[in-house]
């Protein structure tokens, strides 16, 4: 691979500030510089500018290079041209088509760095991030992910530092390490051995992994099956690749990384195939510690900061045990109070990733209070609320937000997806209309804009919406999602059922095992009068969700319609037992026996 990385190196390394000595005497740690992290869900947030322009990128210890989505590319104007010969990015969902492109002046903290190279393609990584920033930018130095406290600081050890423990924080709590690969341009991930029921397994540290995750391979050395006591379905992940993947949560009695073991725990597993390692180590596990890469010495020290480790937020059944380290007691050597409001904005999007939302909420108020004039402390604390159940006081936020900022796009999607979730929705529109007239023709946004305006059932600008992030996403591991809502919304309008047809027929294509996708072309054959192939389709639909009310309520229509009266009426009535108003809101959009 002939991609340049060193502009990156050649600027930061110029700017140092030292730090307190570290344990050895003689050792002194310098820091080349510290990029600002605002969590978004699980996502470490780093604000850039390209050519002069903000953006938002994920801080991904897992991608070996910078990446730039080819959609983020297209909306900031910069040329493509083939990637290097050879060069294949592969993860999480499979392969992704690429290219490359030159930012002439990319700024990362503060720091303005010219003709810098990114790779082009990927999957949206979401959080209305451009892309990711990869190891040709952590690689360069030591490094420490404090994302609990919204940084992450590149380090310069001198060579006083070799033998010397590199927590400098740890005063008196107890801390681990593990070896790791010397990371190099052929293999610069951040990789390592750890014990998962006694198994040995590779792990490779990824901040971009928003959950840790296990490969089928590594759960089976460990001992455990798909078909085993205790395993769950947990639903679909994706990654830079084109593809979902089936997940699920099963326990393990044991994961030791390092010096610190967990017992009677629960961790995720995904039908993926990792090229070097067998488990993710996400950000989730960045999250709840303190952790220092120490590529000179081959080693990573980390502490814990408390909390759950990993993050089951999809998981329908309880985590075993405490999910916490044995014998390591929480952290709170070397965090310091915040200072400013930014700090308190950083720290309590890092409570909010890890739901806990009161500390978010009181960090974030804070904010708010230090800084009333800032639309963007407002917006974090509706969502901090908004995940806390109270919605009247995230309403309230949303409105201070857009007083404050009336062209914050984010804002007007999430107050019109929160009042399409109220008694009155009439006020909705008029936000989605405002955020369809901001938003870049490409921006990932309009795949939630095209989702709210479906709720409203307002399907032509629905349709419309959804046109214009296919047509930007034609390589995405959404899109088939996307094709879904396209096709769902001409179903339920009754209009342009042959698009509707084909854009499910191309979905369930993608994801034939998708209930969601079997029942939505399920409405369009019913409406086509294709009754046998939409009873197929909802066959298989509630074969997967056998409690799909809208599944039993259409194959309940196709079977009247085919003389099968007490074969439909007994699925009408069972749809009904499962939803009361099924009836009437299939009849809302002319849906009727």
């Amino acid at each position: 691979m002939r991609i340049r990385s060193s502009h990156v190196a050649l600027v930061i390394l110029g700017l140092s500030a030292p730090l307190a000595p570290a344990f050895a005497d003689g050792c002194k740690l310098e820091q080349l510089a510290e990029l600002a992290v605002t969590m978004s869900g699980l996502r470490p947030m780093v604000a850039t500018k390209i050519n002069g322009a903000d953006a938002l990128f994920i801080a991904d210890s897992g991608a070996f290079f910078s990446i730039i989505t080819a959609a983020s590319a297209a909306q900031f104007k910069l040329k493509l041209r083939p990637a290097p010969f050879g060069l294949k990015v592969e993860g999480v969902g499979g392969e992704a088509e690429i290219s490359a492109t030159t930012v002439d002046e990319f700024t990362l903290a503060n720091i303005a760095v010219h003709h810098l190279e990114f790779i082009v393609g990927g999957s949206e990584p979401g959080g209305s991030a451009a892309g990711l920033l990869g190891q040709n930018v952590f690689r360069i130095a030591d490094v420490e992910y404090d994302l609990a406290n919204g940084a992450i600081r590149l380090m310069r050890p001198d060579e006083g530092c070799r033998e010397a423990v590199l927590a400098y924080w740890v005063k008196s709590q107890p801390y681990s390490v593990l070896k790791i690969n010397r990371p190099s341009a052929a293999s610069p991930h951040t990789t390592g051995i750890a014990l998962l029921n006694g198994a040995r397994i590779r792990v490779v540290f990824d901040t971009g992994a928003e959950t840790s995750i296990l490969t089928l391979r590594a759960a089976k050395s460990a001992g455990v099956t798909l078909d085993g006591k205790g395993v769950v379905r947990a639903g679909h992940s994706y990654g830079i690749g084109r593809r979902t993947v089936d997940t699920w949560i099963a326990p393990f009695s044991s994961l030791k990384i390092g010096d610190e073991e967990i017992h009677d725990t629960r961790l995720r597993i995904g039908e993926v195939e990792l090229t070097n390692g067998d488990m993710l180590i996400g950000a989730d596990f960045f999250l709840s510690h303190r952790i220092y890469v120490a590529n000179r010495q081959g080693k990573l020290y980390f502490t814990y900061n408390g909390g759950p480790v990993f993050n089951l937020a999809n998981s329908p059944l309880p985590r075993a045990g405490t999910d916490s380290p044995e014998n390591s007691p929480q952290s709170t050597e070397g965090a310091q109070e915040p200072a400013d409001a930014a700090g308190f904005s950083r720290r309590g999007a890092a409570y909010a990733a890890r739901r806990d939302f009161e500390h978010a909420i009181a960090d974030l108020t804070r904010a708010c209070q230090m800084e009333p004039g800032e639309a963007k402390y407002f917006y974090q604390r509706a969502l901090a609320r908004l995940n806390n159940r109270q919605p009247s006081l995230a309403m309230a936020d949303l409105d201070a937000t857009l007083k404050l900022e009336p062209d914050h796009l984010n804002a007007l999607v999430a107050r019109a997806e929160l009042r399409l979730s109220g008694p009155d929705k009439s006020a909705a529109p008029s936000d989605l209309d405002a955020a369809d007239r901001l938003a870049p023709k490409e921006a990932n946004i309009r795949l939630g804009i095209a989702d709210a305006y479906s709720r409203a059932d307002l399907f032509a600008p629905a349709v419309a919406q959804y046109d214009l992030w296919i047509a930007a996403h034609k390589e995405d591991a959404k899109l088939a999602a996307a094709m879904n809502g396209r096709c769902w919304a001409r179903a339920l309008s009754g209009n342009d059922l042959d698009k509707a047809l084909a854009d499910c027929n191309a979905a369930v294509k993608i994801s034939r095992d998708s209930a969601q996708f079997l029942d939505s072309r399920g409405l369009v054959l019913l409406r086509l009068g294709k009754f046998d192939e939409s009873i197929a389709d909802y066959d298989a639909a509630l074969k997967r969700q056998p409690g799909n009310a809208w599944s039993l309520y259409g194959r309940g229509l196709d079977k009247l319609r085919k003389g099968m009266a007490p074969e439909g009426q007994a699925d009408i009535d069972a749809a009904k037992a499962l939803r009361p108003q099924i009836a009437n809101e299939a009849a809302h959009y002319g849906i009727v026996p």
